[in-house]
């Protein structure tokens, strides 16, 4: 039989839950609508198609609207989360390193887990098969094609890399430009534009040249179809931790939570749109912190170093 004193308790309880309840929704009046902004990685269309399911997932487990926002260029998601315009963003290594070290407020909270079971990947610089370039060494004088200043594997960690062998990307070269895009940068390779390419690489099966062999994308001069067998790995980097995804600092705790949360459960929750982020190469999204970035913290403060001295 219910008390008047057990009733009472009860009612403190359920008031108590209201409130909090309440106090727990009160970002949703602040923040009616999210932005995730994505590095644009590869071309427009194709990171939409990868990246809208999220935000639509992210939006259904939130309870509010996300809009997707892919980036002109990774300088543009740093700084719209300096500005505070997307709440939600996805990073290189470096270009989260970048935000981190020009004052960007902004907290890792998941990566990728690959199918190798590995939470990174490398930097590697590609060659066509054939080609009579074998090593580093013999492109000397040649022309690079490297994705971004922000880029990870498309630019800092194999100038640092390179730089610990001895050469200056810069001076060994006689040309090397930002293609704007991994995607991008293999195309000026395979169409002839550039002798070597820098790009990002997981696993033999599981590269930006695996999935852009997979879309059909990439032609020989004959219009047919190019491999793997095309091309040449001539140069790979160290170990690099995975691109995070991250979310302003200055959020309500409640709202990162749930941003957390949604994100480590996609693959459970919502398998079909996970796999389409790497065609299937991914096991799931897990937590990360930012201690894993000091290194690559460490590599952009020694090439923004290097190149003042130049």
């Amino acid at each position: 039989m219910l008390s008047r004193r057990t009733l009472l308790g009860l009612a403190a309880a359920a008031m108590s839950f209201a409130a909090g309840t309440a106090q727990a929704e009160d970002w949703k009046a602040q923040y009616p609508e999210l932005t995730l902004a994505v590095i644009p990685a590869e071309n427009a269309s194709t990171t939409n198609d990868r990246y809208q399911p999220l935000a639509d997932y992210i939006a259904k487990q939130v309870g509010v609207p996300v809009k997707l926002n892919i980036a002109n260029d990774y300088a543009a998601v740093i700084e719209a989360q300096r500005a505070g315009f997307a709440q939600i963003a996805w990073y290189g290594p470096a270009s989260y390193a970048r935000a981190i070290i020009t004052g960007v407020a902004t907290e890792p909270v998941a990566v990728p887990r690959h199918n190798n079971g590995l939470t990174g990947y490398y930097s590697v610089i590609y060659v066509k098969a054939d080609s009579p370039y074998k090593t580093i060494e013999d492109l000397k004088g040649k022309k690079l094609a490297l994705v971004d200043p922000n880029s990870t594997s498309g630019n800092n960690a194999p100038r640092f890399g390179l730089h610990s062998q001895g050469i200056d990307v810069d001076k060994f070269f006689s040309s090397v430009v930002f293609a704007g895009s991994h995607d991008n940068a293999v195309l000026a390779l395979a169409q002839g534009t550039a002798d070597a390419a820098a790009n990002s690489w997981n696993s033999e099966d599981d590269s930006n040249l695996t999935r852009m062999l997979s879309r059909g994308i990439l032609k020989k001069d004959d219009g047919t179809a190019m491999t793997k067998a095309d091309f040449r790995v001539i140069y790979k980097t160290p170990f690099l931790p995975e691109g995070p995804y991250t979310v302003l600092a200055s959020l309500p705790d409640d709202l990162k939570k749930k941003i957390g949360a949604a994100l480590i459960d996609y693959a459970k929750n919502d398998k079909a749109n996970f796999d389409k982020l790497s065609d299937g190469k991914d096991l799931e999204l897990t937590a990360i912190s930012a201690k894993e970035y000091q290194p690559i913290v460490d590599m952009v403060k020694f090439n923004d170093a290097l190149r003042k001295t130049q």
